[in-house]
């Protein structure tokens, strides 16, 4: 029967014919989707519209108005009818014998009916006071009765929308809120409520009501289709159960993913999940966009007061090469060139999360239109901006999503897609596995103080779970995945086997802690052939506890916590052997020697300035160094190393590694000692300062004349740096039995402009003497090793290294 068929009968036959007309379109196999809902709307607008001609036969000044969803067309097959009976107010008793006759027969059918009768002034007054009453008038649409007073209302109620919309939707943007508090996020949960839920109908409503503002829209690229699919998903659960319910329970999914050909219930969900994310980004986007432009209304009067009437211009501060903060969103700077650099997406992602800012939507969808892929393997750069974004914490989910939404994240990591959406059935987690590696990672960014490795945490905590898009034991195929991404993004061979091990054992510390009898040394050596070394035991146990943290709440407890502390404490004693000593430095090289001999003759420092030009040749790590290579040589004295870190903070070079030792001269030149310093250096954004002026202002900062610190303090008042996220707080501890000729004094501390340098100022008033250093940055982690003596040149008392040790870390977390 056609749509024209079915619409005579149900015209013809009365609410028995509409009932029939109703069960043949939602029974029938040849419709569905939109074509049905929209075929079930023209049906029930045809059969009310009979209705109402039928009842109010006679009576001027009134109209039938579907509102709500049913104004939008969108009728399930158990969705409530949301109509409005308009009249003009000219006979009150009439219009209620009329609403009567329309009222009963529908109730008669067993629908459902949301109902309500008003003048259009009533409406008005109405919506005004009532939010959710003046959303669904926004989608008023005619029945039947007085076309232009329908239209007389839906024009005054979008012109009253509109010129409320500053007080509006910041209410419509709580309501979102509160809504997401109470029925969570609809892309991560087994049991979604497809309308209620953030991401869900409710959500894409929302958008809409923005849209007509004219004050802000949504980004529309896939969000028609995610409206579809949840509406799709929505009618298959109606007709599965029977019910006009929204909540896709475990026991109907299969039955609904059979209703819409799909191949299981977990395809079922990961569609859900996928529109659910394309809405949530776009709401998100949606209203940031709308608070800008609110921000700016309530400014724009004071500073086009002060600026004499000309337009302001919005501040441009540089966050990093190519990377600025606009308007409190992370944009490209003018020069930048996505198409010429790749690493682009990574750095500014990573300086968005640094500063706990959004990605600009134009910004993301440039990079995503215009980037090239990255190298194979990945430049060191580009590591050190996946370490950095990993590491920020919190604000790395947000900045994780607008590349993910945009496709940027599985360009960069092509296994990530197996894992993007993926639902987990299992009720301790409460994440789907894409969400649960970040999650990890952020869980991970906390627990970055206890490793010597805090790049190689962050990454495992990344692709522990990798293997969860393959058959099998997932540790077991995310090892060989861990390998081949590890090598794609830059890692030598021996870091290539720590991450590929982590992935492989990262549930080992917990189910062996909490299953088996760790009082037996064959359970403990086990464990401990595993492991390997030291270091990977402290990754794993890391990794351990930051990925139960993401789980979910029942995967970790104190009792669980300490089960692993032991088990780790047990396996420590096994590898446990005679620490190293310090290892004997390098053979100083020709450059080195001439460079030390120079600047003992000159009784200043020289300096040499040197970017990798010549190819890296092929071997286990042949990745480029990042930064540029910095050799100084300066006499022996006092405060080299704070001078010298404060003047690369002055000039804004970040130090990526760093080593100082003392440099005896050669024989034939004289008995002196010369410090040499091999630093890796880079600039924050910009170009290097030329080394005449480096070694200008060392000259000053030795001799006293240069204020690093009041120049450091200015430059932070007048540009203070955004932290978008609360660090772990540094740690600094004494390693024990490292060494036999000094203190080795370990420092693990977020990465900050002048942090070296207050560092250098507080072992130098502390009175010990720096014999050697070996300085790490891991992402934004630095990563330090001190070897100190007293001014004998003999290791510190017990009581002075702890001393110190205290005294570094107050320091530090002023």
């Amino acid at each position: 029967m056609t749509g024209t068929d079915m619409r005579t009968e149900a015209e013809d036959s009365g609410p028995s014919g509409y009932a029939a007309a109703r069960l043949r379109l939602l029974t029938e196999g040849a419709r569905s989707g939109p074509p049905r809902r929209a075929a079930l709307a023209e049906l029930t607008d045809d059969w009310l519209a009979g209705l109402f001609t039928a009842a109010a036969e006679g009576l001027p000044g009134a109209s039938l108005v579907a509102v709500g969803g049913y104004g939008r067309g969108e009728l399930s097959p158990r969705s409530d009818l949301d109509l409005l009976l308009l009249h003009d107010g000219s006979d009150p008793k009439a219009v209620a014998a009329v609403a009567d006759r329309l009222w009963y027969p529908i109730w008669d059918l067993g629908l459902a009916l949301d109902h309500s009768v008003r003048t259009p002034a009533e409406a008005r007054k109405t919506a005004g006071e009532d939010l959710k009453v003046q959303l669904g008038l926004l989608d008023a649409r005619h029945l039947a009765g007085d076309l232009g007073l329908t239209a007389g209302l839906r024009t005054a109620v979008l012109a009253d929308w509109r010129n409320q919309a500053p007080k509006r939707l910041p209410e419509l943007q709580e309501l979102c809120a509160e809504r997401a508090e109470r029925q969570g996020e609809l892309q991560y949960l087994l049991e979604p409520d497809l309308k209620e839920a953030r991401g869900g109908l409710r959500d894409a409503t929302a958008l809409r009501a923005v849209a007509a503002s004219w004050l802000a829209d949504a980004p529309r690229e896939g969000l028609a289709d995610a409206r579809r699919r949840l509406l799709d998903v929505r009618d298959a659960l109606h007709l599965a159960t029977g019910r006009a319910t929204d909540r896709l329970a475990l026991q109907e999914q299969d039955q609904v993913a059979a209703e819409l050909g799909l191949l299981d219930a977990d395809t079922l969900l990961r569609q859900v999940y996928e529109a659910a994310r394309v809405i949530s980004y776009a709401s998100d986007v949606t209203w940031r966009e709308v608070g800008r432009v609110l921000r700016s209304r309530a400014v724009r009067p004071r500073l086009r007061a002060m600026l004499g009437g000309g337009k302001p211009v919005a501040e441009r501060s540089p966050l990093a090469e190519g990377v600025v903060e606009q308007d409190g969103e992370v944009v490209l700077a003018r020069a930048a060139r996505p198409e010429r650099d790749p690493v682009l997406p990574l750095r500014a992602a990573a300086a968005a999360a640094q500063a706990g800012l959004p990605l600009s939507l134009h910004a993301v969808r440039r990079m995503a239109a215009t980037v090239r892929p990255l190298p194979t393997p990945w430049p060191a750069e580009a590591r050190e901006q996946l370490v950095t974004l990993l590491g920020s914490g919190r604000p790395t989910v947000d900045v994780w999503e607008a590349l993910e939404a945009e496709g940027l994240i599985s360009r960069l990591l092509p296994d990530w897609e197996r894992v993007r959406c993926r639902p987990q059935r299992n009720a301790v987690h409460v994440w789907t596995v894409d969400r649960h590696l970040i999650e990890t990672a952020v869980r991970a960014s906390e627990l970055t103080r206890r490793v010597s490795r805090p790049d190689l945490l962050l990454v495992a905590a990344l692709l522990h779970d990798i293997g969860k898009g393959w058959p099998g034991d997932h540790s077991v195929a995310g090892e060989i995945i861990a390998k081949d991404v590890a090598a794609r993004i830059g890692f030598d061979r021996a870091d290539v086997a720590v991450l590929s091990a982590l992935v492989r054992h990262h549930l080992l510390l917990i189910e062996t802690a909490t299953r088996r009898d760790l009082d037996d040394p064959v359970t403990v050596r086990a464990v401990a052939e595993a492991v390997g070394t030291q270091s990977t035991l402290e990754l794993l146990h890391a990794l351990t506890e930051a990925d139960a943290l993401a789980t979910g709440p029942a995967a970790w407890s104190s009792w669980r916590g300490s089960l692993v502390a032991d088990l780790v404490r047990r396996v420590s004693a096994v590898l446990a052997g005679d620490a190293p000593d310090e290892p004997e430095p390098a053979a100083p090289t020709a450059e080195q020697e001439r460079l030390a001999i120079e600047a003992y003759r000159t009784g200043g420092p020289v300096l040499a300035l040197r970017a990798q030009t010549e190819p890296v040749p092929e071997q286990e790590s042949a990745q480029e160094p990042l930064g540029v290579e910095l050799l100084i040589a300066v006499p022996d004295q006092p405060a080299v190393l704070p001078a010298v870190a404060g003047v690369l903070a002055v000039h804004r070079l970040t130090v990526r590694t760093a080593e100082l030792r003392a440099l005896r001269l050669p024989d034939d030149v004289d008995d002196g000692s010369v410090l040499l310093l091999n630093w890796r250096v880079a600039a924050e954004y910009g170009s290097l300062p030329q080394a005449t002026r480096l070694r200008a202002d060392l000259v000053r900062a030795l001799d006293g004349t240069l204020d690093i610190a009041g120049r450091l303090a200015e430059r932070d008042a007048a540009y203070p740096r955004r932290r978008g996220w609360v660090a772990p707080p540094p740690r600094v501890t004494v390693a024990p039995a490292a060494s036999h000729h000094a203190t080795v004094i370990e420092v693990r501390a977020q990465d900050a402009p002048g942090l070296l340098y207050r560092i250098g100022m507080a072992l130098e008033k502390a009175g010990v003497r720096v014999r050697s250093m070996h300085v790490s940055t891991l992402g934004s982690n630095a990563v330090d090793a001190f070897y100190v003596t007293t001014g004998a040149g003999q290791p510190l008392p017990g009581e002075d290294a702890g001393s110190l040790a205290r005294v570094l870390e107050e320091t530090l977390r002023a």
